[in-house]
């Protein structure tokens, strides 16, 4: 069965975050363009890379955070059939006498939304964050069982 996973990562997707790029350019106040929440929320979709593996019983997504403690990520099921895992990596307070002398490592919200296929069982999800890795496990629900056919017993008219 081929699944395919929605993750806002189709082309249309890709020509936006291409646009709110130049969002940031306090030149344009013209207004016109997404709202902030919007460009703040499709970039940090953008900044979350995610693996997904399909396995017989399950799909488990896996999603690298290094430094995050698992009270900082959240993992929520949205209109039955919408992952979400959200969260916020802050920023170290400076201590006394030290100060950044480059900051490259990505600070903020960050958030990936995934439309889970139909035979994702949203009530058997589980989370674990081990070594910085977060790693979400979605069972599948088993088949349908096949219909059996039905007899009609032909009556005499």
């Amino acid at each position: 069965m081929d699944v395919r996973f929605s993750a806002l990562e189709s082309p249309l997707f890709h020509a936006l975050q291409h646009m709110m790029d130049g969002a940031d350019d306090p030149a344009d106040k013209s207004g016109s363009g997404p709202s902030r929440t919007y460009v703040r929320d499709a970039k940090a979709m953008a900044a979350t890379p995610a693996d997904i593996k399909e396995y017989p019983n399950s799909y488990v997504f896996i999603i690298d955070m290094p430094g995050l403690k698992s009270g900082d990520i959240k993992v929520q099921v949205e209109d039955d059939n919408l992952l979400q895992i959200s969260g916020e990596r802050k920023r170290e307070e400076e201590k006394e006498g030290a100060k950044y002398v480059r900051m490259e490592r990505r600070v903020g919200k960050f958030m990936r939304k995934f439309v889970l296929p139909e035979n994702a069982n949203t009530d058997a999800i589980s989370a674990a964050c081990q070594d910085g890795v977060l790693t979400v496990t979605v069972q599948k629900l088993p088949p349908p069982e096949p219909k059996k056919p039905k007899t009609i017993e032909v009556k005499v008219a």
